[in-house]
């Protein structure tokens, strides 16, 4: 795939960078979120149709996994909102890079975006350096790690919230020597439950631009049949993200824990 513009600066002798392709996707996705839940609300009626009837079957869909995982009605009820625009954004993050790709080539080096000169070699045809702008935010892992740790950080506060010595006897159950592998097993919640979107989503853009760049063969018939399965994908992990953070949630809410 194309490189990704980045914009770098230096802080206190590190050099941090940030990808620009992926602040303006995430930034798209979120504005995308809020349109589409201002537009269902605008006028609301009691016999939803169109944008609000959509709506609110994603509100009941995810009403339901709340439902299914988290104890106690009062409890549910605080975690409807966030786990429909979790579901929200990460189903329309994981379509975005299947409407279309938008890739430049530079000739001249913008530093401050990394963004390099096209390599000339002995005054022959340069190389092109292709960036791409437009692609879903979830198929960049920093993106979905992100999202995954800070879910496990409210679990994390969740719980100790809820009772500190249940929380920390936890980790020494049933045995003492267990406590190492009860922090192995945290650190591999998060992990999986990040790099498990990214992959999927990763790789369907990775196939979309092969099929693209092949032959007439690989763009008609091929192409549309993985558009519509990476669509049914993207659902599918936008579901599969959803559950696992109330999951993980309600497992340090649960009495038993």
């Amino acid at each position: 795939m194309e490189k990704t513009p980045k914009l770098a600066f230096e802080l206190a002798g590190l050099k941090i960078q940030f990808d620009v392709t992926v602040m303006i996707m995430t930034t798209i996705t979120c504005i995308l979120v809020l349109l589409i839940t201002m537009l269902a609300t605008r006028r609301l009626a009691l016999v939803p149709t169109g944008m609000q009837n959509l709506v609110e079957m994603i509100v009941e869909f995810t009403q339901g996994i709340v439902r299914s995982n988290i104890e106690g009605a009062k409890t549910r009820e605080r975690f409807y909102g966030f786990a429909f625009s979790l579901f929200l954004f990460i189903f329309i993050a994981n379509q975005l890079g299947l409407m279309f790709n938008v890739v430049t080539e530079h000739h001249h080096p913008m530093p401050a975006l990394g963004i390099e000169a096209n390599a000339h070699h002995g005054g022959g045809e340069g190389e092109h350096n292709a960036y791409a702008w437009w692609k879903s935010p979830t198929a960049d892992i920093n993106v979905t790690l992100a999202m995954a740790f800070a879910i496990t950080i409210v679990a994390h506060f969740l719980g100790i919230k809820r009772s500190p010595k249940k929380y920390a006897s936890h980790y020494f159950q049933p045995f003492a020597w267990m406590f190492p592998l009860h922090v192995i097993d945290e650190i591999a919640k998060p992990v999986t439950h990040g790099m498990r979107l990214w992959a999927n989503i990763f790789a369907g853009e990775i196939l979309i631009a092969v099929l693209l760049k092949g032959s007439v063969l690989l763009t008609g018939a091929p192409l549309i049949v993985w558009l519509g399965y990476s669509v049914f994908v993207g659902a599918i992990q936008a579901y599969v993200f959803t559950v696992l953070a109330m999951v993980y949630m309600s497992m340090k809410l649960s009495s038993d824990h």
